[in-house]
């Protein structure tokens, strides 16, 4: 071994040059390799996140078709209402936009209430946190899929609805059809990632769906104009944000709903939902920044 040929240094060379050249040069401790949004990364988990779900495709996005057209047979058969006029269409139109908004916003908080969830139950939540992905790109990601699950299930229920023989459903605000279910999506996408930091089990998880998201969704107006309530209950009904959702989303097909008297009263429910989203979103945020049931 002391026969070992030494490496040589130049005249003008020392040992702590040849050690820093021999080393790859990396950047400073804090700095920001990625600058800007990753969108590589974002893409890869909005893509990853819809896989998920079109994997089993029958279950995330047929089976609610089938369930919520079963809703609309009862509705209109078993209780005898297929021949009754609400708002100057048959129960069946009326009742069909409520369906198909509500199937949809069922489905995103299911989609988004689930990735962090089972991250932590089976120990891959590293899986999320670990990219280099910040805390906006990491919720546009799995909000972003939900959104597009709740898309593709507002495709199929109303496609379903199409061969029920009393549902008449045309566009006559466009708008209103776009922005409330975009926004309706949103808004049940961002509870659906807010409990998903929270839960700890899927007990969890089941007790938001079954005691906040089901009572909410039933009592939005689906399936009655709230007019037909009395005056405490319509004060309840204009408290749940998931009303203006049914609402304005019925009034993009029928041109009318029970929110106000005039159209100003649907923008105004329209510039509520965005800024109700607004303010779930940027406490989604801050939570997930904290790192809050998530880093431990």
């Amino acid at each position: 071994m002391a026969d070992q040929a030494q490496p040589t240094l130049s005249s003008d060379q020392s040992p702590s040059d040849t050690s820093s050249k021999a080393r790859p040069d990396f950047a400073p401790w804090g700095t920001v390799m990625i600058p800007g949004v990753n969108r590589r990364g974002l893409w890869t988990l909005y893509i990853k996140e819809v896989r998920r779900f079109l994997k089993v495709q029958t279950q995330t996005i047929w089976a609610p078709a089938v369930t919520t057209l079963l809703f609309l047979v009862i509705f209109t058969v078993a209780l005898g209402r297929a021949d009754k006029q609400v708002l100057g269409v048959s129960f069946a139109s009326f009742v069909a936009p409520g369906l198909i908004m509500m199937g949809m916003m069922q489905n995103a908080f299911a989609n988004s209430s689930f990735s962090l969830l089972v991250g932590k139950i089976q120990g891959t939540i590293i899986d999320y946190l670990m990219p280099p992905l910040s805390q906006g790109e990491l919720m546009a990601g799995i909000v972003g899929a939900a959104i597009t699950r709740a898309a593709l299930v507002g495709f199929a229920v109303a496609g379903a609805m199409a061969f029920w023989p009393d549902v008449r459903l045309s566009a006559a605000h466009p708008w209103a059809i776009a922005w409330f279910g975009l926004m309706g999506a949103l808004l049940l996408s961002l509870l659906g990632f807010l409990t998903s930091i929270w839960a700890e089990k899927f007990d969890h998880n089941a007790a938001v769906t079954n005691f906040v998201i089901a009572p909410l969704s039933l009592l939005s107006g689906t399936f009655y104009v709230i007019h037909n309530l009395s005056p405490l209950f319509q004060a309840i009904s204009r408290a749940n944000p998931f009303f203006y959702v049914i609402s304005g989303f019925r009034f993009g097909f029928l041109g009318q709903s029970d929110i106000g008297a005039d159209n100003a009263s649907v923008a105004w429910a329209a510039i509520g939902l965005a800024l109700l989203n607004l303010a779930l979103g940027g406490v989604c945020y801050a939570l997930l920044r904290s790192g809050w049931r998530l880093k431990s």
